[in-house]
């Protein structure tokens, strides 16, 4: 890694708030860095939080589209990526404050505030490992003693994730009489220890599911934390939007499509799991997906691809192609668009990185596979099914859509001894827009029709990497200031992106 910063002094303190990812991430020492004694706990703990809530943003904003949530303008499918604003936000914003508040929290016994930025710093690891598999860690914070770091493994990384969150998890549920406790810096729970307790366990749990790929996890042991872990929507971890700043995803998909710029459309595979088309609706009461509507809208494009008008018509809702042209897979052309207004593309929808929704199928999967099942068997516990119709209920709720209709249908109530993976993975799916553990999952199924049916390819276009023909792309590459800075990333760790990150191989 190049020389993140020049002495452990400084911090790349970005001002409490929220400010975007500037140039100033991209310089040796940010023009806003201040000296350790100058800054407190509360100081630093904010901006840690804002900066981790984008990080995530950041990754999805690619990963998005290989998830075919969304394509380009045009419908263009992303190619490699290097999610370098992440990898920046990650070792310039985060893990150094991240250190310097645990450093803080130390000297005056405040045990709670430093379990609360483990938990942090294990989110984060998570994240890069996920985007790069092996990066620095062990030696990222220390560049006075190590100006280029080794990389740790991400199978390494990963057991220390762990072992980060049972350390916050202990601390959390016991005593601490330091005086110090989190408060409004705390912009996710403003300081509800409780609510970090449930968010330490999801989390765990939803890590726990890699670890299951190479049998370092059971489905019990994910139960265990989910078990624990989030009861309601009300412990959602999500960042809401101060009244003065722009959602990203209402600017980058509502607002530069209004306006003639480029902008991300929604795909063909999320809108055709959710108009009936990959899972006909057989109540003939049901047209759509009740959440459809409070996502997206139907509109008429120009000649320049702007929506101009409303097309509330019996027209089928109609994604596009991810790498296409912008037609649909019933060979017409796309007319739904991200709503202004929408459940997450208004002005002031929050960004959210994991629910209790998501908790919950995370639980009918666990089950689901505990029963014995696998990619293409039907039929498991009641629980599993339990848990997989509370996983859509609390969707229906956070959405605000009226979804008993739609639970009712026999598509959707399939009840018990009907329930395979791929009912639990589209919900989740659905659910999850937007949310970088889609990618995640299509990953740890390798891609797999059965579990995410009707999942195929992006169509190839004449711009496409020749040597990516035919694959999916399966993780980022180093950013390339990363790859010319520390001969560790060429010598030892670079993978192309057609190769598994560890936990996927």
């Amino acid at each position: 890694m190049k020389n993140l910063i020049l002495k452990t002094i400084i911090i790349a303190l970005i001002a409490v708030g929220f400010t975007s990812c500037d140039d100033y991430l991209d310089v040796n020492t940010p023009s806003d860095a201040v000296n350790v004694e100058d800054v407190d706990m509360a100081t630093l703990m904010a901006p840690v939080l804002q900066k981790t809530v984008y990080a995530n943003y950041y990754t999805e904003a690619t990963f998005g589209n290989y998830s075919q949530y969304f394509g380009g303008y045009g419908y263009s499918a992303a190619g490699k990526t290097q999610n370098s604003s992440t990898w920046s936000t990650i070792y310039l914003s985060v893990l150094p404050n991240v250190r310097v508040i645990q450093a803080k929290a130390d000297a005056v016994g405040a045990k709670k505030y430093r379990a609360v930025a483990e938990i942090v710093e294990a989110i984060n690891l998570g994240l890069a490992v996920d985007n790069w598999d092996n990066v620095p860690y062990s030696q990222a914070t220390d560049p006075l003693e190590t100006v280029y770091p080794e990389y740790d493994s991400g199978e390494q990384i990963y057991s220390n994730i762990i072992a980060l969150l049972d350390k916050a998890i202990s601390a959390l549920q016991g005593s601490d009489d330091s005086g110090f406790s989190l408060g409004s810096e705390d912009l996710i729970y403003n300081g509800d220890y409780d609510q970090w307790i449930k968010a330490a366990y999801t989390y765990k749990a939803r890590f726990q599911l890699r670890l299951m790929n190479k049998g370092m996890a059971s489905p019990s042991d994910v139960l265990a934390s989910i078990e624990n872990g989030f009861t309601s929507n009300a412990d959602d971890f999500e960042l809401g939007m101060p009244s003065d700043k722009i959602n990203p995803w209402y600017s980058g998909n509502v607002l530069t499509a209004q306006t003639g710029n480029y902008y991300n459309g929604p795909n063909d595979q999320i809108i055709s799991m959710m108009n009936g088309s990959t899972y006909p609706f057989e109540s003939g009461v049901v047209l759509v997906d009740p959440r459809l509507p409070k996502l997206y809208v139907r509109l008429i494009q120009d000649d320049y691809a702007r929506p101009i008008a409303d097309d509330e018509t019996t027209t089928p809702w109609r994604g596009g192609m991810n790498g296409g042209q912008g037609e649909s897979s019933d060979g017409e052309q796309r007319n739904v668009f991200f709503k202004d207004g929408g459940y997450l593309t208004s002005n002031g929808a929050p960004l959210i990185l994991i629910t209790h929704a998501e908790a919950m199928f995370i639980k009918a999967e666990a089950l689901f596979l505990a029963n014995g099942g696998n990619e293409t068997s039907i039929g498991s516990s009641s629980d599993a099914y339990v848990a997989y119709m509370k996983g859509i209920a609390a969707n229906m709720n956070k959405t605000k859509a009226n979804g008993s209709d739609y639970m009712a249908d026999t598509s959707v109530d399939v009840g018990e001894a009907g329930l395979m993976l791929n009912h639990i993975m589209k919900e989740k799916y659905i659910a999850n827009i937007f949310n970088t553990e889609t990618y995640v999952d299509f990953r740890r199924y390798n891609f797999s029709g059965d579990v995410f049916k009707g999942l195929a390819l992006r169509i190839e276009g004449e711009d496409d990497e020749s040597e990516m023909l035919g694959k999916w792309y399966v993780r980022a590459i180093y950013p390339t200031s990363e790859k010319t800075a520390n001969s560790d990333v060429v010598g030892k760790n670079w993978q192309e992106p057609d190769v598994p990150v560890w936990w996927a191989n």
